[in-house]
């Protein structure tokens, strides 16, 4: 019964992916259609877009996740957390790697400067607002109004990076889609109405595989005895973050700093304002143990990938920390006997 809830998960993930690789392929062609910059299209369509598995799964763990409301609720949690945690410790370890091989271990990385410092910053406020919402009180309304300033945050985000496309565009950082559209293979006519067909059909497909993951990992949860909290915490990120690391080391191999930063970051101030924003309604958003770890190390990493990034030392050598910081999550989260 395990062996067949596991080969749920693998297939669920391989329609995850799918999804996703549809929905960003097609971002890269609008943003190229409609002259926006690298930056943008990395941090809030492409980020958003790859986000798209890790947002829907804590929606549907809660509100369709099975006849636990609990167990949905630890779920939704887990991966409400477990997300920005994977990106900033172990998805930008492994763009290390591949770039440090490629490129050498000191050679400094080049994201656009402005993009990089922005995206960090917004992030380690809003982070830090939903670390402090573990102890506000839980009546009164106060979590709706934490919840909506973190909403307004994030418009505020999205209108300062807009406001800063164009600037981009003209010193260099237009996108540009250097794969063709995935349907077009089929025979299909190129246009626009084929690019926002596959953008709602990858947009689908996520959606399907994300119910599928949830049902894998509730059932999971129960025959293993694995508190569902920590099971989402480790394997829900690990899975849906897949598209954000893959399409990043696809970006950075090819000389696309811009893209593949931005990728990672701008997914991270998604999961830092509205993931949180609908994750402190919930009971199960309480300062325990394995959420104030994980929290914890979270910040502390994108609090040391800004210092990197403000003094012009971010190198593939620097970012191997971030890695180390994700094995000590693991250490501790999954100790024995803990």
């Amino acid at each position: 019964m395990l062996i067949l809830y596991s080969l749920l998960l693998l297939a669920a993930l391989a329609i995850i992916l799918v999804g996703a690789e549809l929905f960003t392929n097609s971002l890269e062609h609008l943003g190229e259609r409609f002259g926006l910059s690298e930056g943008l299209v990395g941090s809030v369509f492409a980020a958003v877009a790859t986000a798209l598995p890790e947002t829907v799964v804590p929606i549907i763990a809660v509100f369709f996740g099975g006849h636990d409301p609990t167990t949905g609720e630890h779920i939704g949690v887990g991966a409400i957390l477990g997300s920005p945690l994977m990106l900033v410790t172990l998805a930008l370890a492994l763009v290390a790697l591949f770039t440090g091989r490629q490129r050498g271990w000191n050679q400094p990385l080049k994201p656009e400067f402005s993009g990089m410092v922005r995206d960090l910053g917004y992030f380690t406020v809003a982070y830090s607002i939903a670390l402090m919402s573990l102890f506000i009180p839980r009546s009164g309304g106060v979590p709706v109004a934490v919840g909506l300033s973190l909403v307004f945050l994030y418009g505020y985000y999205v209108f300062n990076t807009v406001q800063a496309s164009a600037r981009l565009v003209s010193h260099g950082h237009g996108t540009q889609a250097d794969r063709s559209l995935h349907l077009k293979r089929i025979g299909l006519s190129h246009n626009f109405w084929l690019e926002l067909l596959q953008l709602l059909g990858g947009l689908g497909l996520i959606i399907a595989g994300a119910k599928l993951f949830v049902t894998g990992v509730e059932t999971i949860a129960a025959l293993t005895g694995l508190s569902a909290l920590v099971l989402s915490l480790v394997v829900v990120p690990i899975a849906t973050e897949m598209p954000e690391k893959f399409n990043s080391i696809l970006w950075v191999r090819r000389g696309k700093d811009t893209l593949a930063f931005g990728n990672l970051t701008g997914a991270m101030v998604f999961q830092s304002t509205l993931l949180p924003a609908f994750g402190l309604q919930l009971n199960s958003w309480a300062p325990s143990r394995d959420v104030l770890w994980t929290m914890a190390i979270t910040l502390g990493m994108a609090v040391w990938t800004l210092f990197l990034t403000l003094r012009r030392r971010l190198t593939p050598a620097s970012l191997l920390l971030n890695g180390a910081a994700y094995l000590l999550f693991l250490l501790v989260i999954l100790l024995p006997g803990r």
